[in-house]
């Protein structure tokens, strides 16, 4: 050793110094190690060499997850802010250490999309916080579970593995996830369980959760859906009918989807299918009785078994009663007869009857009320073609507007009427096939044209005597006295000179004598000529006492006539 080593001077004591501190300012900012030399309370005292120690709380040897004892001798790490602070002894931090050296190696990790492990200790806006082994990272809320959970209690100061989402080393953000790990857990525990099963397979399973359209069965590690169709042949409203939470049961495997790892379970196929050898069980026409188990817009479901149900469309619920709902005519859980209609096996369908299991009201009518007879009723409704009268039965009748009056038009005497009114009517005829009752309201009177035909008074060329009713411009409106029909008069027809062609002549009230120049019973038209009668009249004159050809005239001939019929009567008053 050289002399100026052996005896520095005081220059080179300095530049030792210099050296000495230099270093040791390259060393603030970083992680060091150093040894705990005392423990006085809860502040351990350790030398980091460089002839200076430290003081760090014990606590900052604990924290969550793991425990935090030391003893003197312990060799630790720690962060070194400062050489000297103003008590002269260097300022450190074992919690700063820990932070450092877990953000190089979460660095590290998150590089390699590695899984890390941490402990959730405190619960703050949004989530949690998690202790990475010294770095404290967000858990958001919607990464902590597969599916939400109420209280995360049971997960705190418990170790456990997270999956880096976000790093930000300047601004010291991590972003972790619990529910990256467990849906990889869950893929791979899935994947292994549902290449171990198959369809068709019977297996174990514990029921976890209950919707409105079935159940989550646990099968060992992985959720089969059994729906609430496949629960049981019958029908099930829901399903809590049939299974509860946490209920043991087997069920079949029906359908895998390997790509999505869902499984369709069912119960009911592990019972003997209701359906095989339906038809011949339910024969088309034959009658049973069953329960309604569900009651729509359309008609109503009736359970004829356990498994077994058929509908009765709202069509076949009743005979009279067209527009209704059919929960006006049944109620859930009644007991009700029914007629089977159709069966198809295929489509697992059958269609029933109810009306038909009751007597045809239509049939019932016409047995009670056969052709001819006379009925009474209320006006239900009026139309632009006649009266719908309601009847025994709860069945409807039409009065057309032709059956209303012989003589006056329908469409006037239609106003007559108002509904509730209460009517009388003859049945004319009465169609089961399509439930048709036609009635008429002027039947219940003689029909005058034909009581006039059979009494033989009233054909053609008869001479009948009219009393006038009306005196219009064109002609007269009259009567046929003796019988109930009318019939109008034109100007043409009122006398066989033109310059008498006159209405004004004649006065309502007055009665004329007429011929009858049409008598139509098909078409129920009578008509009556006042000039058809004179010239009839002239031309037997002029048979009866002379001829035209001859010279005389008319006005002779018929004076020549009234002058015989005088003395004829003279001649038998002398006798």
């Amino acid at each position: 050793m050289s002399a100026a080593m052996k005896n520095p001077s005081r220059e080179d004591f300095a530049a030792l110094l210099d050296e000495s501190f230099g270093k040791s300012d390259a060393l603030e900012g970083s992680v060091i190690k150093g040894r705990v030399v005392a423990i006085e309370k809860d502040m351990a005292v350790i030398d980091i060499g460089l002839k200076t120690e430290g003081r760090v709380a014990v606590r900052e040897f604990s924290g969550p997850g793991r425990e935090g004892t030391i003893k003197v001798g312990d060799e630790v790490e720690v962060y070194l802010d400062r050489i000297e602070n103003a008590l002269g002894e260097a300022v450190i931090s074992r919690d700063k250490a820990r932070r450092e050296e877990s953000w190089v190696k979460l660095e590290v990790a998150y590089e390699k999309n590695e899984k890390v492990n941490g402990v959730i200790f405190n619960q703050v806006k949004g989530g949690y916080t998690v202790d990475l082994d010294g770095a404290v990272a967000f858990l958001p809320r919607s990464q902590v579970d597969i599916r939400p959970i109420r209280d995360v209690t049971p997960l705190m100061g418990v170790p456990q593995p997270f999956q880096i989402l976000k790093m930000d080393r300047r601004r010291g953000n991590i972003v972790v996830s619990r529910r990256t790990v467990l849906e990889e857990t869950r893929a791979e525990a899935r994947s292994e369980l549902v290449a171990n099963l198959e369809e068709g397979q019977t297996v174990d399973g514990v029921v976890k959760n209950i919707t409105e359209y079935g159940a989550f069965v646990d099968l060992g590690g992985i959720d089969g859906l059994l729906h609430v169709t496949d629960m049981a042949w019958r029908r099930v409203n829901h399903p809590s009918e049939v299974v509860t939470i946490g209920q043991q049961l087997k069920v079949k495997i029906i359908k895998i989807n390997h790509e999505t790892h869902r499984i369709s379970l069912g119960i009911k196929q592990l019972l003997a299918d209701p359906w095989e050898g339906i038809e011949a069980k339910y024969p088309v026409n034959a009658r049973f009785s069953g329960r309604v188990t569900n009651i729509t817009d359309y008609g109503a479901f009736v359970e004829l078994e356990p498994g077994i149900e058929g509908l009765i469309h709202v069509s076949e619920m009743s005979w009279t009663k067209k527009n209704v709902h059919p929960g006006k005519i049944v109620s859930t859980s009644q007991e009700v007869e029914v007629q089977i209609l159709e069966v198809d096996p295929v489509k697992r369908r059958i269609s029933l009857g109810l009306k038909q299991t009751l007597q045809n009201p239509w049939e019932a009518f016409s047995e009670k009320f056969p052709s001819g007879t006379v009925v009474e009723g209320e006006v239900k409704n009026k139309t632009e073609f006649g009266l719908f009268i309601g009847l025994e039965g709860d069945v409807d009748g039409m009065v057309h507007l032709s059956d209303l009056d012989w003589n006056r038009p329908g469409e006037q005497v239609i106003e007559e009427f108002k509904k509730g009114d209460m009517v009388k009517a003859v049945v004319l005829d009465v169609d089961v096939e399509k439930e048709r009752i036609s009635l008429g309201i002027k039947q219940l009177g003689g029909d005058p044209f034909a009581d006039a035909a059979a009494a033989g008074d009233l054909k053609k060329n008869a001479v009948v005597t009219c009393e006038v009713l009306e005196v219009k411009e064109g002609g007269l409106e009259v009567k046929i006295i003796g019988t109930d029909l009318s019939t109008f008069i034109k100007r043409s027809e009122l006398a066989r000179d033109r310059a008498d062609q006159r209405p004004e002549r004649f006065a309502a009230g007055e009665k004329l004598d007429a011929r009858v120049i049409m008598f139509d019973r098909k078409s129920r038209k009578v008509q009556v000529s006042i000039k058809a009668l004179e010239m009839h009249e002239e031309k037997e004159a002029i048979a009866q006492y002379g001829s035209a050809d001859a010279g005389a005239s008319l006005g002779d001939i018929l004076g020549a006539a009234l002058k015989r019929a005088n003395k004829a009567a003279k001649d038998g008053k002398n006798d």
